[in-house]
């Protein structure tokens, strides 16, 4: 009888018994598959150098002592004042660009969604030729004071031409579609440029250059999960709202925000974890004074080799931050991870 119990379900929809065990067996397995490298990073961190080299050592106070003495060397000793200051770098940064990308990409994604955009393709092709010649101007040299003027004239010329050819119009979706396209983009193939850029414009080695660039980078992330997000909420709320007089500016700030807050806590989540993780831009953009906190474990592996024990260290205090924000913020992350999940 009490092994017929255990195979019995209570109705179609739940799990036995036995079925119940097995779930939470198998998530309690996977569950110290995903945490053992977190547990291991911090036990590493609290290791003297030979513990590491004559390990693996799982257990503190059991298999070894632990010990303060690379906490000690990153937060108060030789490396402390380039830590403290790339931390800084790294904290004014990354989520400075990621309110500023919430922001323009929110706005953004509204637009797109409930507003019908049909610019000529001969007014696009003009206005980014007209981009381009600005930016080599910039970059062999010329003065942005003249080169931007001279961008401006040459788009209104382009206007008075080569754009009547062009009468296709674009709809909404091609605009978004070209706005992800520019984030499948790899970084590599344009840091060159940008790089150059900055350097005529004398913003490189600033806060400046690194927002603007993390800024760019993420807002086409920004504008497509929102977009997504906004699809999902009734236009009719907002019908409704309009009849009674209210203005959009209105039904945007009142309405359409406080419905979207999870998707725009997952979303700030993600732009937030890739500007904190940036490494090539930072990398070509930044000097000693704007380096940012993942150029300090990359130069730490450089030049003292894999030094296990200073590198955790380094990876806890960057990744802390961003799992404690994670964790305030699950409840509505969960919900904002399912952003068009149902749609249609």
């Amino acid at each position: 009888m009490v092994i017929r119990n255990i195979f019995r379900r209570r109705s179609p929809v739940a799990l036995s018994f036995l079925e119940m065990a097995i779930s939470y067996l198998i998530l309690i397995i996977w569950t110290g598959v995903v945490l053992f490298p977190l547990y291991w990073l911090l036990v590493t961190s609290f290791k003297l150098p030979i513990d590491v080299n004559m390990g693996p050592f799982y257990l503190p106070f059991i298999d070894f002592q632990p010990s303060l003495h690379a906490w000690e060397y990153i937060l108060v000793g030789d490396l402390a004042n380039d830590t403290r200051r790339n931390y800084f770098n790294t904290v004014v940064v990354a989520p400075t660009s990621a309110i500023l990308a919430l922001l323009l990409g929110t706005a953004a994604a509204y637009g797109l969604t409930r507003f019908e955009y049909r610019p000529r393709l001969g007014i696009i092709l003009s206005f980014l030729g007209a981009l381009v010649v600005v930016v080599f101007a910039i970059v062999l040299g010329a003065p942005w004071q003249i080169a931007i003027p001279a961008g401006v004239a040459l788009f209104i010329i382009l206007l008075q031409t080569v754009a009547r050819r062009f009468q296709r119009t674009l709809k909404n979706s091609d605009i978004a579609f070209w706005l992800i396209s520019q984030r499948m983009l790899p970084p590599v193939a344009v840091v060159i440029p940008i790089y150059v850029l900055f350097q005529r414009l004398g913003l490189l080695d600033t806060h400046a250059a690194l927002i603007i660039t993390y800024l760019a980078v993420n807002l086409p992330i920004v504008v497509w999960l929102m977009r997504d997000y906004f699809q999902t909420i009734p236009v009719e709320l907002e019908e409704c709202a309009a009849i009674d007089g209210a203005s959009r500016y209105r039904i945007f700030w009142s309405i359409v925000l406080p419905l979207a807050v999870p998707g725009l806590v997952a979303t700030f989540l993600f732009v937030l974890v890739f500007a904190w993780n940036e490494y090539l831009l930072a990398l070509f953009l930044s000097g000693a004074k704007s380096q940012t906190l993942p150029l300090t474990v990359a130069a730490q592996n450089a030049t003292r080799g894999p030094q296990w024990w200073y590198m955790s260290v380094l990876i806890l205090i960057m990744i802390v931050p961003v799992i404690a924000i994670a964790i305030a913020l699950e409840r509505y992350i969960a919900r904002g991870l399912l952003v068009g999940a149902i749609k249609g």
